[in-house]
């Protein structure tokens, strides 16, 4: 058995890993080194956070059964290792692979595929070349670094480090950094995640939160739309100018492939002459601009299909929310559909999840459900809270897991010193995650579900795991007592530690950086609990859903009218017509401008929610707009 826990939980964290990919990727259109650098990035870092309960539970001592005679306490003789150990050697090899692979990852590969795959060249060397160029001063900085690093040094007759003891130095400011970012994650993860599922159970104001979400992004739809009908008047204007014998027309070629059917059909019905290209004549455009050109059509076709798919999803959301709402009150105790599906029922529709069961679960049960989650996740929340801000102190011990983690090795209780653990772990990678694939920077970094990510946003969020899971996991061992470097406490090592190296290379980090500053989850919980991130974002002009607001209600009363509008169609999975959309817009349009009459704070198209960031668009645009941001 003490292979089988290794390699059931490696098959287990692949097919999670992929099954995330599958959800936010498109494995039929995205790059093939795109998917395999980030399937790689996330598989890493879950087998960090799954293997590493194995690795506490290994270091323990074996439980010893006593045997008595007559009541008098014999030797010890029969010795029993927990099921899932794991033998000497094994974990050393295997935390030096998966480790050394995932810094490789995050700060070398990642960021040179992340300009790879958005570079606008033709051809490989020329997406090659330019992703050196964009990384040159990201490399620079690492050389810079180093080389003073070596220089101090050399010139500092006091210090003597051996290369073990410039990797460790390496390694800490590494996690150090991610510390530092781990710690906001965390702190805003600890609040907003039970309080997501609290507000979940209250079908009213998740309802108007949806119908704020429908008005923003009809706005970014249409922006998205208007965006690429321009792109592509500067795709028919070249695709005009430079015929088919011309040498750029396979450039020309490349970009037509990366638009849709329909338009490729429109430029196709335009290409009717084959006149021979006059150098002397009309000026050409330069590669330069082409390539400029492909990587802005790159960019306006992808957000075009996402706010298209996000449009649908959140109908069919909406739809449901109002079925909900109009079913609480039925008599029959039976769910009626207002959009019934045209597919025939399945069995289990008519065998097992029938109208009156599903009536009970989504108008009565479902609520409770998350209700109860909620304040199970809330408890678990004080507990990390209150562990981070005591598990410096040894004695007595203040940490509430260290304490349990205590009480299962005095009985050596290998099952429950595992899932403890693995619960904790989990619930601080779940907090930490989770606002990973939460936050949004404009349209710089967004991870949208059913395959609407983009190649450097799945980058990117590999980057982000890779740089947060190492510290996340050495502040576990520190809540837990297991990190010697900060308990400050004779005790084997976990192997993990032992590939980490001795902190105490740099002290002040040791025996402050980290220990100290988790200590300001304090704040950000608090901050996160009043919404203080909100409502700052809210008087600078950034408009949030934060309740009784006039700008707030006016964009709820558009999204519930623009619902409304969809109702009249085919149902919840109908395509809208271009003379709807032109009606759509013309509401979003007259309801901002009565918006703007009544109130100076902010216009429609610079509406964001929660945890969106400062930032520029990463292509570069004729006509610059506002960025519509939401979770």
């Amino acid at each position: 058995m003490s292979g089988v826990a290794l390699a059931l939980e490696v098959v287990v964290v692949f097919f999670l890993a992929l099954f995330l990919l599958h959800r936010y990727g498109d494995f039929r259109k995205q790059h093939r080194m795109v998917l395999f650098a980030t399937l790689l990035a996330w598989f890493l870092c879950f087998l960090i956070v799954f293997i590493l309960p194995l690795d506490v539970s290994t270091v323990r001592p074996p439980a010893c059964v006593e045997t008595r005679v007559k009541g008098v306490v014999v030797v010890p003789k029969i010795c029993q290792k927990p099921w899932s150990y794991i033998p000497d050697g094994i974990l050393p090899v295997f935390w030096r692979v998966v480790y050394w692979t995932s810094q490789f990852l995050t700060w070398l590969l990642i960021p040179f595929m992340q300009s790879y795959a958005r570079s606008g060249g033709f051809s490989i060397s020329g997406k090659i070349k330019t992703a050196l160029i964009e990384n040159a001063i990201y490399y620079g900085t690492y050389l810079l670094i180093f080389c003073s690093l070596l220089i101090y040094v050399a010139v500092t007759p006091k210090l003597h480090l051996s290369w073990s003891g410039l990797r460790t130095i390496g390694i800490t400011a590494a996690n150090t950094w991610g510390l530092f970012l781990l710690v906001l994650l965390l702190g805003y993860g600890l609040v907003e995640i039970p309080r997501t599922y609290w507000r979940a159970s209250c079908h009213g104001q998740l309802l108007a939160k949806t119908y704020f979400k429908a008005a923003k992004l009809m706005t970014e739809k249409a922006d998205a739309e208007e965006n690429l009908e321009d792109v592509m008047e500067d795709v028919r204007t070249v695709n005009e100018t430079i015929k088919y014998n011309h040498p750029l027309r396979k450039c020309i070629d490349t970009i037509l492939k990366k638009c849709s059917v329909e338009y490729q059909e429109k430029m196709g019905r335009n290409m009717d002459d084959y006149e021979d290209f006059d150098d002397k004549g009309n000026p050409y455009p330069s590669k330069k601009s082409l390539v400029k050109l492909h990587k802005q059509v790159i960019y306006a076709v992808q957000r075009h299909n996402r706010t298209q798919v996000q449009w649908q999803i959140l109908l069919d959301k909406a739809f449901h929310l109002e079925d909900v709402a109009k079913n609480e009150s039925s008599s029959t105790h039976k769910f009626v559909h207002s959009f019934p599906s045209a597919e025939p029922p399945g069995w289990i529709s008519k065998y097992l999840y029938t109208p009156t069961v599903e009536w009970y679960w989504e108008c009565v049960f479902r609520r409770w459900c998350y209700r109860v989650l909620a304040v199970v996740l809330c408890v678990f929340s004080a507990a990390v809270v209150w562990s981070e801000c005591t598990f410096f102190s040894t004695q007595p011990v203040l940490s509430l897991f260290a304490v349990f983690i205590q009480l299962a090795e005095r009985d050596y209780n290998y099952v429950y010193i595992e899932m403890a653990c693995f619960v904790t772990i989990f619930f601080l990678c779940y907090c930490v995650y989770s606002t990973v694939f939460r936050i949004r920077v404009f349209n710089y970094y967004y991870l949208a579900p059913h395959h609407q990510t983009d190649a450097y946003s799945l980058q990117f969020s590999g980057m982000l795991f890779c740089r947060l899971t190492p510290p996340l996991c050495l502040n576990f061992l520190g809540v837990i007592h297991m990190d010697s470097t900060i308990s400050h406490q004779t005790r084997q090592p976990t192997a993990y530690t032992s590939i980490m190296g001795s902190m105490q290379v740099l002290s002040f980090i040791a025996n402050g950086f980290y220990i100290y500053y988790p200590m300001l989850i304090v704040l950000l919980c608090i901050a996160t609990y009043f919404s203080l991130g909100t409502r700052c974002l809210n008087l600078l002009g950034f408009q949030q859903f934060v309740g009784e607001n006039d700008l707030t209600s006016d964009l709820v009363d558009e999204g519930r009218e623009l619902i409304r509008r969809g109702t009249t169609d085919t149902g919840p999975s109908f395509k809208l017509s271009s003379r709807y959309i032109n009606e759509c817009d013309l509401t979003c349009v007259c309801a901002a401008q009565s918006r703007r009459d009544r109130s100076d704070k902010a216009e429609l198209l610079q509406d964001v929610e929660p945890l969106d960031f400062t930032g520029e668009e990463p292509l570069e645009t004729d006509n610059r707009r506002s960025v519509l941001l939401y979770l």
